[in-house]
């Protein structure tokens, strides 16, 4: 079974962040599956095939404790992470098999509870802040016209998830592979053909 984490924070008072892209792209791709999470005490959950979608309800900083749950509960082959990106524009989407946490406090607290930052991610973009205080960036809502560039986004990233589903991360990274293009871009080639 593998795995998908959606970061982001629980509550209607964060539904809107930047922080908060992980949850807003899987609701929109489960929705569009018409598919519902379930609860758990420290995630939201589903099962499709042989993918578990999760969203932790620990909040950003301790996401790490919330993968731990499921891995006590599963047997997990792979994860992929699902994250928001201050250091790519807004939109822009990069694949990455393993790395650093770039400061991202959701992907320091799941590499320190694994013990590895071997897993894979997909970053979304949401700009950088032009003030010094990052944590009330993160923590903002997205505007109309952001929100509208991203539901952009979310319909190509269904195009990797699904890839990913049928198949797996080295699959779906080989297929949509960067190669100086932002990933939307060849996405939208790869329709195109």
């Amino acid at each position: 079974m593998r795995l998908v984490v959606g970061l982001g924070n629980p509550g209607k008072k964060y539904k809107k962040n930047r922080h908060n892209v992980g949850f807003a792209f899987l609701d929109s791709y489960l929705k569009k599956l018409d598919l519902k999470f379930k609860r758990r005490t420290k995630y939201d959950f589903l099962i499709s095939d042989d993918v578990i979608f999760i969203k932790p309800k620990t909040y950003m900083n301790r996401s790490g404790n919330a993968v731990i749950s499921v891995l006590t509960k599963y047997r997990i082959d792979e994860i992929l992470i699902i994250t928001d990106d201050i250091h790519l524009p807004l939109g822009e989407v990069r694949i990455k098999k393993k790395g650093g946490n770039g400061g991202h406090n959701g992907l320091k607290s799941i590499a320190d509870a694994l013990g590895s930052t071997e897993f894979g991610r997909i970053r979304i973009g949401v700009g950088s802040p032009e003030e010094k205080d990052l944590s009330n960036y993160v923590l903002a809502d997205f505007s109309k016209k952001e929100i509208s560039t991203l539901n952009v986004v979310f319909d190509l990233l269904d195009i990797l998830l699904k890839s990913y589903q049928n198949s797996d991360f080295d699959q779906m990274i080989s297929k949509y592979s960067k190669y100086k293009k932002s990933y939307s871009e060849k996405i939208l080639e790869s329709q195109d053909r």
